[in-house]
């Protein structure tokens, strides 16, 4: 069987984005979460907020150095195996990706140091600036990284000059409108992630009957921030299907498995796209619905694939099952955090056991849906990588041969999965043993109380049962 280097290439480079991915996004919001309760702290002095702090701080620390690794190995490739990419769209990735190593390595890195080693080196202000500079650090990295990726989707501000594709206007490159609708939708995925995975691990400690003050803390803070954030998504997600739907109508056919053109068009929930027959097996759709979701009437025209030649279209069957996949992980997270937030307001929260297995549950839907969002996106970019303009068959490394691509595919399977299982193990010891109980010179509180005690002044109310909260 003969091997294709382009294919191949493809692979390599999912496998490695996809390990990458994971990690920026639970840093970014962990970031924010660390800057948030360190400023609490130092406003209330509360013992409870630098015990949750110093908790968090070496999982993020481990989350940060896996996430750099894995990085700098993605980047690699576009020497490695896409040159001519490199070459053609040198003068507009090239700036791009520096000014994401700039705010990343200079502004994160150089306040990380404080962050993670200068508690008692610095003042409590510089320590929470500090904080807070790592945070936005985060965000302005994944900026960059969204704006080099929505330009390869949605190419603005250019010319071809010599067949290199030159910038002629930063502001339409950097602060497009596709840009500066993709990139508060990652932002808000890597925050929804962080809060869910903040509010399992809170509930998988009220499971344990162990570290009661921490755990309701976490369980707290993080379903009420996903249950504000997750609406807000939601809309930028709208916003994020009006802009395929008008610059990448392919996709936008391929993602709803539409084969011909309708109108009204049916809106299909579930189905299995046959492709090689351009139908839907085993297809659940309701009438006119795709119309009033694509352009808001009932009534519209939407296109096809047969709309687009068949060099052009994307893969059907990824960008579907992802696409509702994604979907599906923020419907939980909108379900959990509302109904969680419900309980809380009734006084229930903490002994409704079922609903905390329920939250522990939902710790990857953050991961899941952001993986899902973004195999939508690439895979229903395809033919094209840098999109109407450079096809990805046309972006290999001239001289790249299967082999090589094929040997360098199984050394990162090995190596990753050597690395980030360590890495996950770690962090896992890390959730399991859970905050220390330790007396802290700005609180007056010396530790976790004893779960009994816990659950009758916090579930029940300070007065006992039939108090009103």
């Amino acid at each position: 069987m003969d091997l294709d280097p382009v294919m191949l290439s493809r692979i390599q480079f999912g496998f490695v984005i996809s390990f990458h991915i994971i990690f920026p996004a639970f840093t970014i919001g962990l970031a924010a979460w660390l800057a948030t309760i360190e400023g609490a702290r130092l406003a209330t002095g509360n013992a409870l907020y630098r015990r949750v702090f110093d908790f968090w701080l070496p999982i993020f620390a481990v989350s940060f150095g896996m996430g750099v690794v894995t990085g700098i190995v993605m980047a690699f490739q576009f020497g490695t195996n896409w040159g001519v990419l490199a070459v053609k769209t040198g003068p507009i990735q090239g700036p791009l990706l520096g000014y994401e190593a700039f705010t990343a390595f200079m502004l994160e890195a150089t306040f990380f140091g404080v962050m993670l080693l200068g508690r008692d080196r610095v003042s409590p202000r510089l320590y929470f600036f500090s904080c807070c500079m790592v945070s936005l650090g985060t965000m302005f990295s994944s900026f960059w990284i969204l704006a080099n990726n929505s330009w390869m989707q949605v190419p603005l501000g250019h010319a071809i000059v010599n067949d290199k594709i030159v910038p002629t206007d930063w502001m339409q490159i950097v602060l497009g409108p596709v840009q500066m609708v993709r990139w508060p939708h990652m932002l808000l995925a890597a925050l929804l992630t962080s809060a869910m995975c903040v509010s399992s691990t809170g509930a998988w400690y009220l499971l344990r009957r162990v570290h009661f003050d921490e755990g309701r803390m976490m369980l707290h803070w993080g379903l009420g921030l996903a249950a504000v954030l997750i609406p807000v998504q939601m809309f930028f997600g709208h916003l994020a299907g009006e802009y395929v739907l008008k610059h990448q109508p392919a996709k936008f056919a391929a993602i709803e498995a539409r084969w011909k053109n309708e109108q009204p068009a049916s809106e299909v929930l579930i189905a299995f796209p046959d492709e090689a027959n351009e139908r839907n097996l085993y297809a659940i759709s309701i009438p006119k619905l795709g119309s009033f979701i694509a352009s808001g009437n009932f009534t519209s025209a939407e296109r096809g694939l047969e709309s687009f030649p068949r060099e052009d279209r994307p893969p059907v069957l990824i960008p579907f099952f992802a696409f509702r996949l994604m979907v599906g992980m923020g419907l939980v997270m909108l379900a959990v955090s509302w109904l969680g937030n419900y309980l809380r307001w009734r006084g229930r929260l903490e002994s409704s056991r079922w609903f905390l297995w329920c939250t522990f549950a939902s710790f990857p839907t953050g991961f899941v849906a952001i993986l899902t969002g973004w195999y939508t996106a690439e895979v229903g970019r395809q033919p094209w990588v840098v999109y109407g303009l450079l096809r990805t068959k046309d972006a290999i490394t001239p001289s790249l041969t299967a082999g090589d691509v094929l040997t360098s595919l199984i050394v990162y399977v090995v190596v990753y999965w050597l690395f980030v299982s360590f890495g996950i193990y770690y962090i896992y010891k890390l959730l399991r043993e859970g905050p220390h109980a330790k007396t802290q010179a700005t609180g007056n509180v010396t530790g976790s109380r004893p779960l009994a005690v816990a659950a009758r002044t916090d579930v029940m109310g300070p007065a006992g049962p039939g108090a009103k909260r």
